[in-house]
This record gives structure tokens, sequence and C-alpha cells, in this order.
């Protein structure tokens, strides 16, 4: 292995390894693997480019140039031409995912969920960075020493955010990826850069002795590098909250009852629960409500809605209030209530952040570490705290307002109207105008919010379809729009988008619907219970649950018309079905019955993804044109050595002529064809040997046998007799010599050798040189000519 080869390895080697400080920052760690591999074709790139070789700045920016269309095609390849060629909407991506990163960083508590592309993002986007930093300093330019740094700045970050349990061992492990890569560069470098710590070792007489060991200099300078990594995390600022928490593991950003929320998003918690076979009880509840088709139990609130998805904001909590809670904002004492009592057992294997409650909640008995967020009246585990296996008890006020009430709302409060009707620039204009049709005539926005209610769930001919394929984009909600299938999350997600778009503020709830009564007077709650709704706010009623999704739950009572007549479906009823012709099968989309929950079975999962399906209108047929010619060019790009061998070999090895200068120039091509054959195995063209020499030279290393080496030594005598004869003859056979001796310069190598021989020829070279010769040329014409316009320029002034 030659040592620019050693080096590359060992500056893969050491950014990997220095990466892997950021392993206990996400969970899970699988992202490690997607950042060597792109580590790895970034590092290939540029010893490809080195071994052209190019100049040192085009290797850096031909390795910058493809670590850009990696990215892309990992996280920008639905915006970008031919999911490699990034474009301003590739890059407007990249910004949404970074702020989003951004956001998440704050919001998520160590580890974080790799299911945040932003996250996902900074993590492999910055390792990737950090690796061409090092291949750049440590291979390119040869200085592996100074590429210790973008170590240590990769180092220090991971150990100023972790929670400092396992620094060390991450400190070690990037500590012998930066002490192997000094070891893999040349003596001579490293002793020249140890000098300026410890100076050249000395005679007894005091003169220098020559050179350090690589061993002995690279010592010195791991000392003073992992020295500094030592002290610079400890000067990083303290930084409090969220990913940033150096606590690390809860929701908490300090002691007392202070701090904000950092739990992750609960629809990431739920999924993998959520996509079981088997539909399994989740929580088992004992209630005083009458009527348990309005039991939901509500984890969290979804209020920040960035034009993709829902998420929750980053909101202060406090310690769980003792005795009662407050009111819930808004309520006005003329809404009817009454206090009801529940009990609730979470199985041992389900472990959420968030607690499971009927809202609004008045009050909660539960042993553990939960804090309480006043905005959203939810209970959040603090520093690892979940539900798994836990019983407690709430007291929550069962809402009964009337449809008057409802109706006479006031305006809402600022703070609540500029909070919770922002709509990001990137939602599609057709999402507001369809809310403004579809509640045409309406009085009144609680009259908007029943018709956005009934047009979902009723009237608009939308299909509840657990079988949609989730997805994301600004043009989500105008396809499920314009689809018309979906499940809860899509139904939620657009009527909560409609709804602030009239002016309405809109939040989205995420829960179970009611369960499955049981015989012991019990209430099952099952995984596909998993379920979302919006919740609308309305002055003196306060945040108020509509039900838009076609066959869950049940609409509320404060919703439905007195007219017994009327099209809205009975709220203990399923929703039926808009088409008039009944199905030969049975839907999968049906209502989940309790009675089908007790079959073998079950019914069909929902998988809560906080997304929604990519939509919009597609691009034009010319479009896809465009992307198919661009798509063959570049993958004919990788080819492109390849194939401008095969037409080399094709043009040199062809017909000619039988005159004596024609017999000379294909002795000479075939002679040509011969020595580019025997560089593509790896031996490289001495052009200072005479012809003979270069033959026996070429059968010596390609270890050809005597048929070969003879066909060898018979193109090299014909090439002679053209340098040196008067009058150079014909030879007849040459072509078939130089296929004789490809085909034993490929039997004695291996398949690596071959294969690259054949997709990557060493001799493809001679283009570059060809393009600098022609470049060279161009210039000096260019030089010669400027007297002469200078002089021509002189005598029209004159």
């Amino acid at each position: 292995m030659s040592g620019r080869v050693r080096l590359t390895l060992g500056a893969w080697a050491a950014t990997l390894m220095a990466a892997c400080a950021l392993l206990p920052l996400v969970k899970p760690a699988t992202w490690i693997v997607q950042a060597a591999f792109l580590l790895a074709l970034q590092a290939g790139v540029g010893a490809a480019a080195r071994r052209v070789p190019l100049a040192r700045p085009l290797t850096v920016a031909a390795q910058a140039v493809v670590t850009v269309a990696l990215l892309t095609f990992v996280f920008a390849r639905e915006q970008a031409l031919v999911g490699l060629i990034p474009g301003p909407q590739a890059f407007d991506r990249f910004a949404v995912l970074l702020q989003q990163g951004g956001d998440d960083i704050a919001r998520y508590a160590i580890p974080a969920p790799l299911e945040s592309d932003g996250i996902r993002l900074m993590l492999i986007g910055g390792v990737l960075v950090i690796g061409l930093l090092v291949d750049t300093l440590a291979v390119t330019f040869r200085s592996a020493a100074p590429a210790g740094l973008p170590l240590l700045a990769l180092y220090s970050v991971a150990a100023g955010l972790s929670d400092g349990g396992t620094d060390w061992l991450w400190f070690l492990v990037a500590a012998a990826g930066y002490l192997m890569l000094l070891l893999a560069e040349g003596r001579d470098r490293l002793s020249q850069w140890g000098r300026v710590f410890g100076g050249a070792p000395r005679t007894s007489g005091g003169e220098p002795s020559g050179a350090v060991a690589p061993v002995r200099t690279g010592r010195r300078i791991g000392v003073v590098a992992l020295g500094i990594a030592l002290v610079v995390p400890l000067g990083l600022p303290a930084m409090n909250g969220g990913l940033l928490d150096s606590v690390g593991a809860g929701a908490g950003g300090g002691p007392g009852g202070g701090g904000t929320i950092s739990a992750v998003n609960p629809l990431v918690s739920l999924r993998d629960s959520l996509n079981a076979d088997e539909d399994q009880q989740v929580l088992s509840v004992r209630t005083k409500m009458e009527d348990v088709s309005d039991l939901y139990l509500r984890i969290v609130s979804l209020d920040d809605f960035d034009g993709t998805t829902w998420k929750p904001s980053r909101r202060s909590i406090t310690a769980v209030p003792d005795g009662t809670f407050p009111d819930p904002v808004g309520l006005s004492p003329d809404v009817k209530r009454k206090e009801v009592d529940t009990t609730i057992t979470a199985a041992d294997w389900y472990a959420q952040d968030w607690l499971p409650m009927p809202y609004p909640p008045s009050g909660v008995r539960i042993s553990g570490n939960w804090r309480y967020e006043p905005v959203g009246m939810t209970l959040v585990g603090d520093h690892g705290q979940n539900t798994r296996g836990l019983t407690y008890q709430v007291r929550s006020l069962e809402m009964q307002p009337t449809a008057k009430q409802l109706a006479a709302a006031g305006p809402p409060p600022a703070d609540i109207e500029g909070d919770f009707t922002e709509l990001p620039d990137s939602l599609p204009s057709v999402v507001g105008r369809t809310a403004r049709q579809v509640t045409s005539g309406a009085a009144n926005p609680y009259d908007q919010a029943v018709k956005l209610q009934d047009w979902f769930a009723v009237t608009g001919g939308f299909e509840y379809d657990t079988q949609v394929q989730v997805g994301s984009g600004s043009q989500a909600i105008a396809r499920f729009l314009k689809d018309k299938q979906g499940f809860c999350v899509h139904f939620s997600f657009a009527m909560a988008a409609m709804a602030r778009s009239l002016g309405i503020p809109a939040r989205v709830a995420v829960g179970f619907a009611p369960g499955s009564p049981q015989a012991d007077g019990s209430v099952s709650v099952g995984l596909r219970d998993a379920h979302a709704w919006p919740e609308l706010y309305f002055e003196g009623v306060g945040w108020t649950r509509f039900e838009p999704t076609p066959n869950r739950g049940s609409m509320p009572s404060y919703t439905l018309p007195d007219s017994p007549d009327s099209s809205v479906p009975d709220p203990v009823r399923p929703s039926e079905t808009t088409s008039a012709a009944p199905s030969s099968a049975p839907s999968a989309s049906e209502s989940c019955t309790p009675e089908q929950k007790k079959l073998d079975g079950g019914c069909a999962s929902e998988s809560p993804e906080a997304a929604l399906p990519t939509g919009g209108d597609g691009p034009k047929w010319y479009a896809f044109l465009v992307w198919a010619l661009a798509g063959l060019a570049v993958l004919a790009l990788p080819l492109a050595p390849m194939l401008w061998r095969l037409r080399t070999r094709s043009v040199r090895l062809g017909a000619h002529g039988r005159s004596e200068a024609e017999a000379a120039r294909h002795t000479l091509a075939v002679w040509q064809e011969l020595t580019d054959t025997a560089w593509d195995f790896g031996i490289t063209p001495e052009e200072s040997q005479t012809p003979r020499k270069a033959a026996a030279r070429i059968v010596r290393l390609g270890d050809l046998d005597a048929t070969a080496a003879a066909s060898v030594h018979r193109v090299a005598n014909a090439v002679e007799q053209v340098l040196y004869a008067p009058h150079p003859r014909a030879v007849a056979g040459l072509t078939d010599d130089v296929r004789r001796a490809t085909a034993g310069l490929s039997a004695a190598a291996g398949r690596p050798a071959r294969l690259r021989a054949l997709v990557a020829p060493r001799s493809t070279v001679r283009v570059v040189w060809a393009a600098s010769a022609w470049w060279t040329d161009v210039r000096e014409r260019a030089v010669a000519l400027r007297p002469t316009w200078r002089k021509a320029s002189g005598q029209q002034q004159g």
C-alpha cells in the first residue's frame, strides 16, 4: 500500500473516530454508518483526483462538488435535477432543514431522535465538512499535524453538548484516530512540525542530531493537541435547554420548577408501537364519565406549523401544581362543566414521555418526576421519566358548551391570535381559497369551523384510508385536498391549517381516541386507537375539540344540529361512505369497533407520521425529458474514461493503408495502445527507454507468458524499424499481437486490477494532459499576439 493511500485511509478513519463523540447526542446511532459511507466516497474522489494528478485546488474543488452532490442526493433529491444537481429549490430545502435542525436542538432532550432530518443534516454535513478539511490538510497538502485542529473542533463541539458521562471514552477514540493519522504521515514532515513543541533532539555536544523518529514526534504533538482538547470544552459557555442542556436527559433546564420542554415529539415515540402487527393494549382506563365515546386521552398539542408538519412549540414548564390546576385559558363561568375522576394504568412496555390525560385536566395524582406545561396543560417526564407501568389518577372537566355559546364567542386575545393563526409563506394559496369556498355563507367563526368539519367528515367526498403514503413538502396539504384520501393526521393537519387561514386560532392534539368498553367496566385503549384531531379556540369556551376524520372517534355534540334529518352523522355511528355503489369486499378503512378488536387480526394499523403526502402539481412532460437527458449524462460521466478508452483502442487498432507513411502511423499507434494498456494494468510507461527495453519491462512487470511476451517483442521490433529503418515497411499481425499481450496482462492481474483497468483506466490522464497542453498553447498565442494588438491600436489612435 502506497504512503498516500495509507494517509487517505488514516484521514478517513481519524475523522470517523472523532465523529464517534457525537453518537450519544442522537438515537439511534445508525447515522454514523451513512456518514462513514459518504465520507469514503468523498475520500475516494480525492484519491482519484490526486492520482490523475489534478492541481491541489482542483482536487479540493472536486471533493467539495461531490460532497454537495452527495448531501443533495440524501436530503434534497426531490428538489434537485436528477436527484444530484442542486438548484435554488435544493438550497432552499437545505435552509429549511438547517432551521428545523436548530429548532429541534432547542426542543429535544439528549438523545434527540434521528427522525429529525434537520439534525441528521447537521450531523452528516458537519462530519463531511470536517472530513474534507482533514483530507485537504493531511493528504492533499501533506500536513497531517495541523489536520488535528478540525478534529479537535469536532470533538470539542460534541463534548460541549453531551452530558459528560462517557466523554473520556470518546476522547480516547478521537485521540487514537489523530495519533494514527500522525503516524501515517512521512517522517520528515512530522519532524519539522514537531520541533515547534519539543525541538530537534540533540547530541551530547548540544548539536541537533537529525530527524526525530515519527513515534516520538507524534507523541509530542499528540500530548499538546490532546491537552488542548481537554481544556477547550471547559471554557465553552454553559448552554441550557433541549439538546444543549448539560443535564442531558430530561425536560428541565436546571433545578427547581423551571425549565423548558425538550421531550421528543410524541408522534415520533408512538410510531414504532403503532406499526406493530398486533393491536396491543396501551392503557386501561376506569372513568366516571357517563359517555365514554367522548373519552379522548390527549398527550400533547402541536401548535408550531412550518408548512411541512406540525410540532410542539418550545414552552416553559413548571412544577406540577398541588391540588387543583388553573382553569383553562378562555373558559367562562357560564359554560356548563362537570368534574370527572379517571384512573389510568399504562402497559409495562409503553414508555411515553408525555402523560395521556382527558382534557382539560384539573388535577393529577402521579408518582415520579413530572413537569407541567401551562399553555397546553400537559405533563412531561423529567430526566428520563416516562409512563411505563404507571397508574395515575386524573381529575378533568367534562365541558358541555352549547352551539349558541360558541357562535357568540368574541375575538380571541391578541397573544393567542398572534401565536395560533400564524401560517408560513410556503403554504399553497389553494388551502386558504378552499377554506373560504367551503365556509361561504358562514355567519361567524363557529359556523366556519362546523362547515369545515362537515366537509371533511361527510359532504366533501373524503375517504378514510390507512394505506395512503405519507410524505412531506410545501404542497402536502394541497395534494391531500386534491386526492381526498388519508387518515387522522391528514384530516387534522388540513383542518387546522384551513382554520388558521380563516383567522381562527387552531392547533393539533395528539393522543388516543375513545377505546373499547370491557365487561369489567374498564375501557381498553389499544395501539390502533392512536389519533390526532384539531382544537380550535373560541373566547369564553377555550380550546375546543373538533372531529373531521370520518369513521374515527365521535363528533362533539355542540357541532351537531338539532334537526334529526341532518346529513351530519350520529356521533357514535361511523360516517357512511360517499360512494353510492356498494363494495364487493370489506374496506380496510372501516371503523374499528370493539367487536372487531376482539377478532384475530384486529383492525388495520394507522401510522401517525407527523407529515403529509408529497404533493402539488408535478413537472410537465418536457421537464421529465430534460431530467431524463440530464440523468443519462450524469450516468455516462462515471463511464466516460472507459468509453474513451474503448473508442481510442478501436481507432488505434483499426484498418490502415499500405503506404510507408500510413504503415508508420499505424505501427506507432499500435505501440501507443500497447503501452497504454500496460499502464492501465499498473505498469507506468518510461518515455526515456527504447522500445526494446520498454517491451522487456512490460514482460517482466506484467508477468507475461511466452506467447504474450513474444507478441510484445514483435510490436517493439516493428516500432524500432519505423524509427530507424530508411524505408519502413508494413508488418502484418500487429493488432493481433496487441490483443494477445492484453489478454496476457489481464490473465496475470487480479480481479480488482482488471476491473480498474476497464472502468478507471490510468491512461485516460492523457486527456487531461492534452487539455492542459492546448490551454498552454492558447495562452502562449494570446501573449504573442498582444504586442501586435497594441501596435495596431496605437496606429489607429495616431
